[in-house]
């Protein structure tokens, strides 16, 4: 069970972005994901008159790992980690570690 998925608000902790807040928008493997807003780099792109693209440079948003990440919570404003909880009925649910209340996305 992934303890950041699709659509989760995150904060980043470490490197060129640190502070910043996104929600996000994929996983792209079991360790990188991508955040709206954050790690963004430019590409440089050749026009390709066939698909009817423009060339130019345009903001790309790339990948970052998950350990550079921890989910926001929003009651206390600030990073939270994620554990798992058991319920009764045999189901696993996300819960934050600090007040133990369930992750509702």
């Amino acid at each position: 069970m992934n303890k950041i998925r699709k659509g989760d608000p995150v904060i980043v902790l470490t490197g060129r972005d640190k502070g910043k807040r996104g929600t996000v928008s994929q996983r792209v493997d079991a360790d990188y994901l991508v955040v709206e807003g954050v790690n963004v780099a430019k590409k440089h792109v050749k026009p390709n008159p066939m698909k009817g693209t423009t060339g130019g440079v345009v903001d790309k948003t790339m990948p970052i790992h998950q350990s550079n990440v921890a989910i926001f919570n929003a009651s206390t404003g600030k990073a939270d980690r994620v554990g798992i909880k058991l319920q009764e009925d045999g189901k696993k649910v996300r819960v934050f570690k600090s007040s133990g209340a369930e992750i509702k996305v």
